[in-house]
Formats: structure tokens, C-alpha cells, sequence
């Protein structure tokens, strides 16, 4: 694995697990929906603090947490569920879809409170970006396959809430969607041997729908994002 090459070998570079750690409070603490500011204007900031490589590992353990924190909140919403009800739903990371078409109404959508408190609007964007916009140096200083496959599962979760989760579509949201779709397809060609295209991307490839975009602070439609489209113009390269 290329990856590992460079981390192993003579390319290695020089990372400070202190400046992480610090980084890493300072996206926790000061930013998110306690924060003063626009999201658009945190998004900008964080990822200007996040432009370098120890800011990339930060961007990559922002996603990953990110996507684990909300897979064991599905996991125990379903066995709450089940204990209630039940009803046993399957929860499976490759592909959200089918648990959020059977229990939508039922389940709460998870990256609106995560514990770790990243707000998706705000370090998710800004992780995101980073990964994307840095993608060409993921293998030197991770292995940017699993990294890939927690951004398709974020991707995954943001369109189900959309879908099934009654989560509203207003220029945050759509803005974090169409950051995950470029950075997924940056990553993929900066990759040597990228993991197939999840099935709840290759689902909603084949639609042509365009999704009305709202304004954050009101009801009127603003946009519209074509989500199979995005896609497509990404990840068939």
C-alpha cells in the first residue's frame, strides 16, 4: 500500500501530536452551534486553521468520529426500539437507506447530536473540506481508504435524514451534501485502488431529482441540488 510506503519510508512527514491534540480542542470548543458566528463563516475559518497536515489527521478524526459516534447512536436507538416494541431493525453502515426506509419515522437523525458536539454544518463541513481539498496528501499521513468509506457513510446519513429523517434541506445542509460528494471524489482520484461505490450512492446515482433548497432563517426556496447528478459529475471519472 502506497500509504504505508510513505509513512514507512524515506517521504515520512513530520507530524506533532501535540499541535493535533490542540487543534483538535480548539475545532471541539470554539466552533459549532453554541458558536456566534454563520456556519458558512465558521466553515471558512476552520478550514483555513485546518491547512496542513497535521490539520489534514485532525479533518480525518473529525469524519471518523463523526461516523462512528452516529452508527452506535442508530445502534442503540434500534435496540430501544426493540425493547419497546419489538420490532428488531438491522443496522448496517455500507448502506443506512434500507434501516431509514423501514423506521424513519421512528428514529432520530444522529449528527444533530453527537456527543463529541460537532455540529454537521460546521467541523463536519470544514473536516470534510480539508480531506477533500487535501486528498493528495491522505496517503502520507493515513490510509485514506477507511477515511474514504466513513465519508460515503456520512454522505449516506445526510441524504437518508433528508429522505426518511425529516431533516430540513436549507443552504447548510445542501452546502455539507455537496462538500461530501466533491471531497468523496476528490479522495477517490487521489487514491491507487479506491473501495467500490457503496449501494446507497450507486442508488441514488441513477435519480435525476432536484431537491428544493430552503433559506436557513425562513421558508422560501433559495436552490435546488440534484443529488444523482452531483454524483455522477464526481465519482464516474
Amino acid at each position: 500500500m502506497r500509504w504505508l510506503r510513505r509513512l514507512l519510508g524515506g517521504r515520512r512527514v513530520q507530524l506533532d501530536p501535540e499541535r493535533q491534540q490542540a487543534l483538535l480542542r480548539d475545532v471541539q470548543q470554539r466552533y459549532g452551534a453554541h458558536a456566534q458566528i454563520r456556519f458558512t463563516e465558521q466553515v471558512q475559518t476552520l478550514t483555513a486553521t485546518l491547512d496542513s497536515d497535521d490539520g489534514l489527521v485532525v479533518a480525518a478524526r473529525v469524519v471518523g468520529q463523526v461516523a462512528d459516534e452516529a452508527h452506535l447512536d442508530l445502534q442503540a436507538q434500534a435496540q430501544e426500539i426493540l425493547r419497546r416494541t419489538g420490532r428488531r431493525l438491522l443496522v448496517h453502515r455500507r448502506n443506512y437507506r434500507p434501516l431509514w426506509k423501514e423506521a424513519g419515522p421512528a428514529l432520530r437523525w444522529p449528527l444533530f447530536a453527537l456527543p463529541s458536539g460537532f455540529h454537521p454544518y460546521a467541523q463536519v463541513a470544514a473536516a470534510v473540506a480539508v480531506v477533500g481539498s487535501r486528498a493528495h496528501r491522505l496517503d502520507r499521513v493515513t490510509d485514506p481508504n477507511p477515511l474514504l468509506t466513513r465519508v460515503f457513510e456520512v454522505l449516506d446519513l445526510t441524504t437518508a435524514g433528508w429522505e426518511y429523517g425529516r431533516v430540513r434541506v436549507d443552504t447548510d445542509a445542501a452546502t455539507l451534501a455537496d462538500q461530501l460528494i466533491t471531497s468523496a471524489g476528490q479522495v477517490l482520484a487521489a487514491v491507487d485502488d479506491p473501495p467500490r461505490l457503496p449501494p446507497a450512492v450507486r442508488e441514488l446515482m441513477r435519480r435525476n431529482n432536484t431537491i428544493a433548497v430552503h433559506d436557513p432563517a425562513g421558508p422560501r426556496v433559495v436552490g435546488g441540488i440534484n443529488l444523482g447528478a452531483r454524483m455522477r459529475e464526481s465519482f464516474l471519472v
